[in-house]
């Protein structure tokens, strides 16, 4: 178990942290750096794709925070979808945690690539919603793609983000702007449940998780400020570009 670092290591940890926080807000995949990072300093497969919630959950609490802050989070949306992204993370979690260890490590690699690739080649994120956002419950695809995210989130987390978009952007119908504020809100929701199956499974390593969370909460502050002052043209590119970033970490 990973139980101490030095401090080479630790300011390593704050720094991925950072980089996976500004990822994370603006786009998705920063896990695609902080979980090759876990188990690169000796974390098994398991135990790292537990850890990393920590500094997950820290960046996402930091950019909801944020965002609410500016008004870019509407109550009714997240009560709207709270009870799918609740039961797809539980799932997804108690999945993760008893799925056999030499399995876990290829699924959370190959997962990182597939879904980053995705998103460099297939997916189109709109700046601008044509209409009013929709409700998880219009109908059973919207719902089943809510409880999806969730269960992924739950499972893996690793590129959630972009399924998050995909859902609340081309499901869903939220703008851009928006879309990225449901996603930390969503990621909140899912992510505390996971962390808990986690937390009673003890495979959860404190130290490095608190490392990554202290430069995540650095990271998610920087992105939400950047996300509500640019234009929605502008705040694609750059999700292009997280996203592209982020593909090329899983590849490596």
């Amino acid at each position: 178990m990973f139980n101490a670092v030095d401090i080479h290591q630790a300011i390593i940890l704050i720094v991925i942290g950072l980089i996976a926080g500004v990822i994370n807000t603006l786009a998705g995949g920063g896990s695609n750096l902080s979980l090759p990072a876990l188990m690169m300093y000796g974390l098994p497969a398991d135990i790292a794709n537990a850890t990393n919630r920590v500094s997950v959950l820290i960046q996402s609490i930091t950019a909801a925070r944020g965002f609410h802050q500016h008004g870019k989070i509407e109550k009714t949306a997240v009560k709207d979808s709270l009870m799918p992204l609740l039961a797809g993370g539980l799932t997804g979690a108690i999945a993760a945690s008893y799925l056999n260890v030499d399995l876990l490590k290829p699924i959370l690699l190959g997962t990182m690539i597939v879904v980053s690739l995705w998103v460099v080649f297939k997916s189109d994120i709109k700046p601008e919603a044509q209409s009013e956002p929709k409700s998880c419950y219009d109908n059973k695809f919207a719902f089943l793609a809510t409880f999806a995210t969730g269960f992924y989130g739950g499972f893996i987390q690793a590129g959630v983000g972009f399924v998050l978009l995909a859902t609340f952007v081309g499901v869903l119908n939220y703008d851009l702007l928006r879309a990225n504020a449901m996603k930390v809100v969503a990621t909140v929701v899912f992510t505390s449940i996971a962390l808990l199956v986690f937390v009673f499974r003890d495979q959860v390593a404190w130290l490095p998780g608190i490392l990554l969370g202290i430069g995540s909460i650095v990271g998610a502050h920087v992105a939400v400020k950047f996300a509500v002052e640019v234009k929605a043209k502008t705040l694609k590119i750059m999700v292009l570009v997280m996203t592209v970033f982020a593909s090329a970490a899983a590849l490596i």
